[in-house]
C-alpha cells in the first residue's frame, strides 16, 4: 500500500473521530447558525483532507426552499455540506452505518425507508412541515445512485412536500472531475455491483479530484403535480450538467 493512500485513511478515520467527539461534546451548544457553519466547515475539511476541491457556481437558495440533485456517490452528502448548508433526506441504511450514520443522524437528516410508500408519504409530512418553518432540505429525486453522465429517472413522491408548503426547488448538477484534466471521474461512483468499501477505496487511490457543484435558478410548481414537476426538474439538471 502506497505511503499516501495510508496516510489518507488514517485521515480519513481522524476526521470520522473528531467529528463524532464534536457532536458528542460541542454541536448541542450552539446556535443554529454556529451549527450550520461547524458542519460546513467540517464538511470541506473532510473533502480536502481525502483530495477533492468543491468548486461552486451558481448561488444556493435561502430557505424555505427544497434542493433536487443527481446522485453519485456516497461523498454527495458531504459535498452539498461543504457548498452550502442543508438538512438531508437519506436512505434509512446510512443511519445504521458506523460513524456515518451518526453524524448524518446529528446534522438533522430525515430518514426515508425506500420499500415503503406509507413511509414515503410520513417523511413528506415531516418535510412539508419542515419547509413551513423556513428550513432548507436536500433529496436525491433518482433514489439511487448513477455515474454522473446520464440521469436516471426521477421519483417525484418526495416532491410532494415542496407543493404542499408551496417553497421553490433549487436544482442542482454534481459531476466529479479529475482535477487535472477536466474529464468525468468515475472514482467515487456507487453503482451496480459496487460495494462501499470499493468505492471508498478507488476514491483514495484516484487522482486528485474536483466536484463541480452548479445552483440552477430556484423554480415555483406554477400549478404542476409532482410528477410533472419531475420531468421538469429531469430536464433542468440534464441541462446543468
Amino acid at each position: 500500500m502506497k505511503f499516501g493512500v495510508l496516510l489518507k485513511i488514517f485521515r480519513v478515520i481522524g476526521a470520522l473521530a473528531n467529528g463524532y467527539w464534536r457532536l458528542k461534546t460541542q454541536f448541542r451548544k450552539l446556535n443554529a447558525h454556529q451549527q450550520a457553519r461547524e458542519i460546513e466547515n467540517w464538511s470541506r475539511n473532510f473533502l480536502r483532507l481525502i483530495g477533492v476541491e468543491v468548486r461552486i457556481q451558481g448561488e444556493p437558495a435561502k430557505g424555505p426552499v427544497l434542493m433536487a440533485a443527481n446522485h453519485i456517490s456516497w461523498l454527495d452528502i458531504n459535498v452539498m455540506l461543504a457548498a452550502s448548508h442543508c438538512r438531508f433526506v437519506a436512505k434509512s441504511e446510512i443511519r445504521g452505518w458506523p460513524l456515518i450514520g451518526t453524524l448524518t443522524t446529528g446534522v438533522g437528516s430525515l430518514y426515508i425507508s425506500r420499500e415503503s410508500s406509507r413511509d414515503a408519504m410520513r417523511v413528506v409530512h415531516q418535510m412539508a412541515a419542515a419547509l413551513k418553518a423556513g428550513d432548507v432540505l436536500a433529496v436525491f429525486p433518482e433514489g439511487t445512485t448513477g455515474d454522473g453522465q446520464s440521469l436516471l429517472p426521477f421519483h417525484a413522491n418526495l416532491l410532494q412536500a415542496a407543493i404542499s408548503a408551496d417553497v421553490p426547488i433549487q436544482p442542482i448538477a454534481l459531476r466529479f472531475l479529475d482535477a487535472a484534466t477536466g474529464q468525468i471521474s468515475l472514482a467515487p461512483c456507487y453503482i451496480g455491483d459496487d460495494t462501499l468499501v470499493g468505492s471508498i477505496w478507488r476514491t483514495l487511490t484516484a487522482p486528485p479530484l474536483l466536484v463541480s457543484v452548479t445552483y440552477g435558478t430556484p423554480e415555483k410548481a406554477n400549478g404542476k403535480t409532482r410528477r410533472e414537476w419531475a420531468q421538469s426538474l429531469h430536464a433542468t439538471i440534464a441541462a446543468l450538467l
